[in-house]
């Protein structure tokens, strides 16, 4: 059936097991959108590319900041429901113990 199996992209260099959860805005301290995803890499590719339709594409969430790895994708999905109850500033200072300049690291995905 048509559309039921994703796009590969050349950048999926991450194991398929487990999960991610990421945090990605428009600039340093500005909109945040926290998700989650088997794929990191493809993810934040398809982030970049504007075609993550709602919130992210309205906003131009693109930068990736902050991410997490987690052995399970059900773990990773609690954490992402967790963090969507915490308040802004939570996830504001989770940010610059693993990126202080606020930097894009989806050019470290590669690496």
């Amino acid at each position: 059936m048509a559309g039921l199996v994703p796009a590969i992209h050349e950048l999926q260099t991450f194991p398929m097991q487990g999960g991610w959860v990421y945090i990605v805005t428009n600039k340093p301290n500005g909109v945040l959108y926290t998700g989650v995803t088997r794929s990191l890499p493809h993810r934040i590719w398809q982030h970049h590319e504007g075609l993550v339709s709602g919130f992210t594409r309205r906003h131009g969430l693109k930068r990736l900041v902050w991410c997490e790895h987690h052995a399970t994708i059900g773990g990773a999905i609690q954490r992402e429901k967790n963090m969507k109850h915490w308040p802004r500033t939570w996830k504001v200072r989770l940010i610059p113990a693993m990126n202080p300049e606020w930097n894009d690291l989806y050019e470290t995905l590669n690496q």
